[in-house]
């Protein structure tokens, strides 16, 4: 064993103790990782960028554009409406349903791409009905795996190998060939990951986040006379279908009621004080059932000119020496000057504090205290007044389309039919489908790349890019061919069984820290060789690699999805490394004893 093979196992080694104990983030350590390499003289300096222009990488990011087109002009919550249902069914039948329709469409659509719709989904679902997505994102992204290895066409793994045992000279694989074996896989798997789904946790935590992270504001909101919303319940209006806004108290008659019931009725007059994003907030303002940001004192809302002609929505910080601390709520809209409309506030305090002062007290109580921050409405042309400001700093400023029409909806829907059609006929790689899929909706005008930038997940974009290069570090290194010697040392003259079990071990324990694209490249020649030099029939031993190489379960770094699962903040390196674990090593056993029968 060479000095530069023991550099490469001494980074995994140290790589995989920091992802499990969570030292850093998981974009920090993939950065770490690549640099560590590049130092080492592992990797040329081309070499160690690369996996910034990866195909893998550059199509996760073309595929979250996509997901994001496809949330901001409504195709998500429209998909969501036909899983509604599922509501009434116990969290232990939502799980396997879920997942066996995961690992369906997965069989004949990228698995990752599949899984990001999903996690729309399943997001937009656990906002409206309390699902808890913690039970669902990481069984939907193990089914996605284990669908896509039902079929030829179900992942780039699977045509990598393909690929591999062509240039070899031996006959590929028919789309359906080993699909058998796969749902096989796929139904353990559903059966053993809803079982341990009492070990996930339930990721809703934001529901009690009411002014959490994701920048929400509080509010009120009064019901106007003549609204078409009076006689309705809360459950029939924006206020409760909006998955971004939560309904904390009704006031009705100077009387409070905390939480209501989704099934009261509406009253003209009733005023709502409410937690929400500044999205659905501009929404609320923009319809004419409702009056933002309504005082109890004044009885009436913010006073402004009828001239002014509103553009902007802004966050402000309140800076020391501002005239608004130690102000009540009620008291701002007199104070904002340049005809700003304060439309709602969120508090620096800790949450658990502030939440319980808002129910117990009026909202027009609370005062503004240093470091607040304040959804503010503004004129376009006043923007350099706010953000020169000596007493407020404007935080971020927002760019809103008031309603996405049905139109843009479905374009977006088309355009994504067509990426999938693209990708699953093999009409096209699927880069080249996710590039055309985000040209068109660049064309269409369905998205905005200044708000495409804000909404993608950069760290998981880096995680993948500093995680590629391993491969490539491992091949310069001469890691590969030492795995491939002591491999053919292990399984000489061995029973067929013992050889089976082992490449696939071998071959799952690798795919769960390098990229199982890479994975495949490496085993694959080896699985070929092992077959041909005992004289044994070379496909099981294909197969062996093929599935475990995609079954990349026990660490989140291993399959693109899992990497975007974890990159959710929902998931702890010892949720993967658990019930992930348990499904490796029963999916070991079974699938040894299955493909060995073969030989």
């Amino acid at each position: 064993m060479t000095t530069e093979i023991i550099i490469v196992f001494c980074v995994l080694l140290i790589s995989v103790v920091l992802f499990a104990f969570e030292v850093f983030p998981v974009d920090k350590i993939a950065f770490f990782i690549l640099v560590s390499l590049l130092v080492f003289g592992l990797l040329k300096p081309e070499e160690a960028i690369s996996g910034f222009s990866s195909p893998a990488t550059i199509s996760i990011l073309c595929l979250m554009i996509i997901a994001i087109g496809l949330e901001d002009n409504g195709v998500i919550s429209w998909l969501s409406k036909g899983l509604e249902k599922i509501k009434i069914l116990p969290l232990l039948l939502i799980i396997p349903l879920f997942m066996f329709i995961t690992g369906v469409v997965s069989s004949f659509i990228s698995t990752t791409a599949v899984v990001i719709v999903f996690i729309k989904i399943i997001t937009d679902l656990s906002r409206k009905y309390k699902i808890p997505k913690g039970k669902l994102l990481l069984p939907v992204s193990f089914a996605g795996i284990l669908g896509g290895s039902c079929t030829l066409m179900g992942t780039s793994t699977n045509l990598i190998i393909n690929s591999v045992v062509k240039k070899s000279g031996i006959e590929g694989f028919t789309f359906f060939e080993f699909s058998l074996y796969g749902l096989l896989f796929l139904v353990i798997g559903i059966i053993v990951v809803t079982f341990l789904s009492f070990l996930l946790p339930t990721g809703n935590n934001e529901e009690f986040d009411v002014l959490d992270k994701n920048n929400r504001y509080l509010t009120t909101v009064q019901i106007k006379e003549g609204s078409e919303l009076i006689d309705k319940t809360i459950e029939e209006t924006y206020l409760f279908k909006k998955d971004k806004i939560k309904i904390l108290k009704l006031i009705r008659a100077y009387k409070s009621t905390k939480l209501p019931g989704k099934y009261i009725k509406i009253k003209a007059n009733d005023i709502f004080v409410i937690s929400g994003d500044a999205k659905s907030i501009f929404n609320l303002k923009n319809s004419t059932n409702y009056l933002v940001n309504y005082s109890l004192d004044d009885n009436k809302e913010i006073e402004v000119e009828n001239e002014i002609n509103y553009t902007k929505i802004i966050d402000l910080v309140v800076l020391p020496g501002s005239p608004l601390i130690n102000k009540k709520f009620t008291e701002i809209k007199s104070y904002m000057v340049n005809g700003a409309k304060p439309l709602g506030f969120r508090n620096r305090k800790k949450l658990p504090n502030f939440y319980e002062r808002i129910m117990q007290k009026n909202i027009d109580d609370i005062t503004i205290n240093l470091g607040d921050q304040l959804l503010v409405e503004i004129p376009e042309n006043r923007y350099f007044e706010f953000s020169s400001s000596e007493y407020m700093t404007v935080n971020k400023d927002f760019d809103f389309t008031i309603a996405t029409s049905k139109t843009k909806r479905n374009i977006t829907f088309l355009i994504l039919l067509v990426v999938i059609g693209l990708a699953s006929t093999s009409i096209v790689p699927i880069l080249t489908s996710a590039l055309i899929g985000c040209a068109l909706l660049l064309a269409f005008n369905c998205i905005k790349l200044g708000e495409v930038y804000k909404k993608v997940n950069w760290e998981i974009i880096f995680l993948l890019a500093g995680m590629i290069p391993i491969g490539i570090a491992m091949e310069n290194s001469g890691a590969d061919k030492f795995l491939t010697a002591q491999l053919l040392e292990l399984c000489l003259n061995k029973e067929p069984y013992f050889i089976i079990g082992v490449l696939f071990l071998t071959t799952m324990i690798i795919s769960g820290f390098i990229s199982n694209n890479a994975t495949a490249i490496i085993i694959t020649p080896i699985a070929i060789a092992l077959a041909q030099g005992m004289d044994l029939p070379v496909k099981p031993f294909i197969l062996s690699v093929l599935f475990a190489a995609n079954f990349s379960f026990f660490t989140p770094m291993g399959y693109q999805t899992n990497t975007i699962i974890y990159g959710l903040n929902v998931y702890k390196f010892k949720h993967f490394f658990v019930v992930g674990g348990v499904l490796s090593i029963i999916l070991w056993i079974v699938a040894t004893f299955v493909l060995s029968r073969m030989l």
